[in-house]
């Protein structure tokens, strides 16, 4: 039985509902009275229902989607401007214990190079991504409890943290490791992390059976229930996501939404995150074996119907996706991109001797940090490497009310140009400080309260000066 409050994996992912869901929505593709009455609805930002939202995303009526397209882009710039958070993984380990048939990492890879960074490699890695200009990570690992036991995550959050080089500093560690213990969420709490992040694959019990046919990832209910157990455990922001392409797209979209439901009902706030990867080419990983591929045009939709149920919560797109596809779907939702990423284990230091292989999937969009913090700026986005909210307590519930109040622009606004000013005046190429400097200068007068834009305006002095790190 649904049960959007349950703690039930089965129950709040109810096959049964989704299925309803799906024939609902197919029946209803073509309703233009009920289309034209969800997205009118839709403009008071309040999100849609899982239901509603299948029904937009199948609609297939073109005047419509164009309305779904401009409504998407109206709520991205009412709650996100023109703002783009930057962060980039970092790969601790890749030995796993699971057998994922879409992970190069599974443990029956023979030809894939394994590696662990030590804490000293770790620095290291740290000193080449702060002098890219980085100020948050996403650390990333296989599943192994006797390679990467929670106590080597911690010290490698503690190591990171730690470093500062030059002007360069962490500021923020976001957190994508296998499901694990309440008590385990709460050492990673305390550890000072900012998001916990893990992605679902699928919500398709069947198929996530099969595509996790060993280890303890192929526990269905165990996985899926890990969110409810980061929020018991203290971890205020969680982020969500589907591997598209294992499984068919519109299950799995149907299955994102009741699980951030899930999470509104159940813990008081939805997901901080909403991540939206598709399948790549990796060691021993031939994505065309997986038969549930989605277009660009599909791909782009799925972004603009999740903005618009889910209006707060952040959108991340990796650098799995090409430079064009990315472009496309900025102004449709993404708030948070990787740049100059590595998917290697300890890639940011040197690049992988010849036939060594560690990373866990090909990346796309291949530019470094500096051309896409360039090419941003030439489409008139803030490029923001902000860890303000987190470090100033604004997590959780406390975020989203500011958000859904829409006073949090006097916070991040001013805390993106700061920090990109910080970045043009301690990495920049020439160009990119120029293009940087000119956005500044006119962005500097759309933050909304008088009093934020004078002390926003004097810490940029400061900052020209050689000060750093100001927040509001």
């Amino acid at each position: 039985m649904y049960n959007c409050k349950s703690k039930i994996a089965t129950e709040f992912i109810n096959d049964e509902e989704i299925l309803d869901t799906l024939d609902y929505a197919q029946k209803n593709k073509s309703n233009r009275e009920l289309i034209d009455s969800l997205l009118e609805r839709a403009k008071d930002c309040k999100g849609l229902t899982h239901r509603e939202a299948a029904v937009l995303l199948e609609c297939d009526l073109p005047d419509e989607i164009e309305k779904m397209i401009h409504l998407a882009k109206e709520i991205k710039l009412r709650f996100y401007g023109n703002r783009i958070v930057l962060f980039a993984p970092l790969y601790l380990s890749n030995y796993c214990v699971n057998g994922c048939v879409y992970c190069p990492y599974h443990h029956k890879n023979k030809t894939i190079t394994r590696k662990k960074l030590t804490q000293e490699e770790i620095a290291r890695e740290v000193i080449a991504l702060q002098d890219m200009g980085h100020k948050r990570l996403a650390l990333e690992t296989g599943e192994d409890p006797v390679n990467n036991p929670i106590e080597y995550i911690l010290d490698s959050i503690h190591t990171i943290y730690s470093i500062k080089h030059k002007n360069g500093a962490i500021r923020r560690v976001n957190v994508n490791i296998a499901a694990t213990t309440v008590e385990n969420y709460r050492k990673l709490k305390e550890a000072g992390i900012g998001t916990y992040i893990l992605f679902q694959e699928t919500y398709n019990k069947k198929s996530y059976e099969e595509l996790h046919p060993t280890g303890p990832k192929h526990d269905y209910a165990y996985h899926t229930e890990a969110m409810d157990r980061a929020m018991e455990g203290g971890i205020d922001d969680v982020g969500i996501g589907v591997l598209f392409g294992l499984n068919m797209y519109r299950y799995d979209f149907v299955g994102l939404l009741m699980h951030a439901e899930h999470l509104e009902a159940a813990m008081g706030v939805g997901p901080h995150t909403i991540s939206v990867p598709r399948i790549r080419p990796a060691d021993d990983i031939d994505p065309t074996t997986f038969s549930n591929a989605i277009s660009d045009e599909i791909f782009a939709k799925i972004v603009a119907v999740l903005r618009i149920a889910v209006p707060y919560t952040g959108m991340i797109i990796s650098t799995r996706e090409s430079q064009k596809t990315r472009e496309r779907v900025l102004d449709l939702g993404v708030s948070q991109i990787s740049g100059g990423s590595r998917t290697s284990v300890g890639g940011y230091c040197e690049p992988e001797a010849e036939g060594e292989n560690s990373a866990q999937f090909d990346v796309n969009d291949t530019r470094t940090l500096d051309e896409i913090v360039n090419w941003l700026l030439g489409f008139g986005y803030i490029p923001s490497f902000c860890t303000a909210c987190y470090r100033s307590g604004r997590t959780g519930d406390r975020f989203m009310q500011l958000v859904k109040a829409g006073q949090i622009a006097n916070c991040c606004h001013p805390n993106a140009l700061m920090t990109l000013k910080e970045y043009l005046e301690d990495y920049a190429s020439p160009d990119t400080k120029q293009k940087g400097e000119a956005l500044i200068a006119k962005e500097i007068w759309n933050i909304p309260n008088e009093k934020v834009r004078a002390i926003a305006m004097e810490h940029l002095t400061e900052l020209n000066e050689g000060k750093r790190d100001f927040r509001f």
